[in-house]
């Protein structure tokens, strides 16, 4: 099946590979990890994770780099989320040990399935823990299921790297202030999927969420982290109710690297006047380049790329997190992991 895959046309969707990876957490402990070539699960038809959302996931790649080898970028951060995310919704924590592990045995197990260098597509990895106990009251579950899956993705910029536009609306909050929005569950994005719609059916990619509490600042980009360029400076929105992006705390140190100064703060609407360069980041498309924000509410439009191009910044960001990630540039930091 993989040798039928056409590498440089693959979707950014779910392509079947070999194996997953398992792992139950049972009578106070984990259990041993188990192979499976099933896409199924048999789970309860009152488990918390269908009536009381105690479900979370993950979200990294693999790549084949020019040199051939595997390299899976910022796992241990991955992990260290994971269980942040774990906590947040009282839910077993899987041991950052065990998470890395079962991610590389994913991989291995699917080796046929990484693309090829040079095509642009990756590894996709997804761990998913779920709530298997059967609950009526809504309590936290006693058994938990963590599986690792993986399969082929295309790359996130069909059309190449251009630039995107987003829209502001103060109809629709992707989390409450406080809640869950710090944590990578798929309640977070079922909110989203309304405001998503509309957004996409109006042509614009993504809905730049404001602050839920005052609307005042900006907040998160849909399923994406947000930032800006501003008097030189790397400017992204400081809020409990965001996502930390491991993308954008990649950005943030190659940022310094750059010698940009980097600011975490609140970013108010009328900033958005005055910067030179916006995108949104995260694990699929890395840094998208914003060219407009339209604020449907007011008719205000905010011209971020006068010459309809990504801005060098950006551009920037973009080549050098993907020549990390591809083996092309040295790993300083020590984000990649080689699978050998």
């Amino acid at each position: 099946m993989a040798n039928e895959i056409d590498w440089s046309n693959l979707p950014f969707g779910y392509v079947k590979t070999d194996y997953n990876v398992r792992c139950l957490y049972r009578d106070g402990k984990w259990g041993e990890i188990e192979v499976s070539d099933s896409e199924n699960i048999n789970i309860h038809m009152a488990a918390t994770a269908l009536h009381y959302g105690q479900e979370i996931f993950e979200g990294l790649k693999a790549f084949r780099g020019v040199d051939g080898k595997i390299r899976i970028f910022r796992m241990e951060e991955n992990a260290r989320r994971f269980r942040s995310s774990a906590e947040g919704l009282l839910m077993e924590p899987v041991p950052e040990d065990l998470f890395c592990r079962m991610c590389i045995q994913a991989v291995k197990l699917n080796e046929r399935f990484i693309p090829p260098y040079g095509t642009g597509a990756s590894l996709y990895i997804r761990p998913l823990e779920i709530g298997m106990t059967p609950r009526v009251g809504v309590k936290e579950a006693d058994e938990y299921l963590f599986i690792v899956l993986v399969t082929p993705v295309g790359p996130y910029f069909k059309g190449g790297f251009r630039n995107t536009n987003l829209c502001i609306t103060r109809e629709y909050d992707r989390a409450a202030p406080r809640g869950t929005g710090r944590f990578k569950c798929g309640g977070n994005y079922a909110a989203s999927l309304t405001a998503g719609k509309m957004a996409h059916d109006k042509g614009y990619s993504a809905v730049l969420y404001l602050d839920p509490k005052e609307k005042k600042y900006l907040d998160e980009c849909g399923p994406a982290n947000f930032y800006a360029i501003k008097d030189g400076k790397y400017i992204t929105p400081a809020s409990d109710s965001i996502l930390p992006s491991i993308t954008n705390m990649s950005l943030m140190t190659l940022a310094e690297d750059m010698g940009i100064p980097v600011e975490r703060r609140h970013i108010t609407i009328d900033e958005l006047r005055d910067v030179s360069e916006a995108a949104a980041c995260g694990t699929a498309a890395v840094c998208s380049p914003v060219g407009e924000i339209d604020d449907l509410d007011t008719g205000e439009k905010y011209i971020i790329s006068r010459d309809g191009k990504p801005g060098p910044v950006t551009t920037e960001f973009y080549n050098r997190l993907s020549a990390i990630r591809s083996g092309e540039m040295e790993d300083t930091h020590g984000w990649i992991t080689i699978v050998e």
